[in-house]
């Protein structure tokens, strides 16, 4: 009789624990739950304690933090015809947990399709040059596209980064031969920058020294004993210009 009696208890209590599994959830700080009820939106509830008529309600849990998702390398042919790959990481986060649920089927799926195919049709509209030098730019197009696209389905792009950018080998090799030419120009162009301010200043040098014609003496006085500190084995002799005119003339 004992045995008869617990039995039906020990269902009791079964049924009891299955009713408060299936009805109390716990939600984390960043989490949000969308709860339907036979089929219908009811409300977006969490973080904490929610309770849910088990069988009537269902809730889909919706993560709220930041999300990185990485997108893969594309192929890409620039605006240029230059044929490359490209991948990049986006940064975005649900702000609308009815819409991310009710608008898209799966929006990390659909997020990371639309960075894709964004990706090869920003790039594939400039030159590899562009691409290359104004990456800021490419990122700030891309965020924009997206977080346009996006925003119906209550996802906010926050920020979109190019991460690498893989050339073909004879585009490297030129790239190479390119920065090397400029290199050597730039390097001529200093030189003859500093041939020409030289040559300034020896005009000038020499227009200052022809309104004092004693500093010419001076000049070769300075000259003579320049020579005899680094050849001690040179004796020189200083003649005066002057006994030199008259033949100069």
């Amino acid at each position: 009789m004992f045995g008869a009696v617990s039995t039906p208890l020990i269902l009791i209590i079964g049924l009891v624990l299955a009713f408060l599994f299936a009805a109390i959830k716990v939600l984390n700080e960043y989490e949000r739950a969308v709860i339907f009820r036979l089929g219908r939106i009811r409300d977006v509830k969490g973080p904490g304690l929610i309770i849910l008529i088990p069988v009537i309600d269902r809730m889909v849990k919706v993560d709220m933090r930041v999300i990185t998702m990485d997108v893969p390398p594309q192929d890409v042919i620039t605006k240029d015809n230059v044929s490359i790959k490209v991948n990049a990481v986006i940064y975005f986060r649900v702000m609308d947990p009815n819409a991310a649920v009710i608008n898209v089927e799966n929006y990390l799926y659909a997020t990371s399709q639309l960075a894709q195919t964004t990706l090869r049709s920003v790039c594939g509209q400039v030159e590899l040059d562009e691409i290359l030098s104004e990456r800021e730019k490419i990122n700030l197009e891309l965020q924009t596209i997206l977080d346009r696209s996006t925003d119906p389905w209550g996802v906010k792009v926050s920020l979109v980064e190019v991460k690498h950018i893989d050339l073909p080998e004879e585009m490297k090799r030129a790239m190479a031969k390119q920065a090397e030419a400029e290199r050597e120009r730039r390097a001529k162009v200093i030189s003859a920058e500093g041939e020409f301010q030289a040559a300034q200043k020896l005009i000038e040098a020499a227009a200052l020294m022809a309104t004092q014609p004693i500093s010419v003496q001076l000049r070769y006085l300075q000259t003579l004993n320049q020579i005899a500190a680094e050849n001690n084995s040179t004796t020189v002799f200083p003649v005066p210009i002057d006994l030199f005119k008259t033949f100069i003339k």
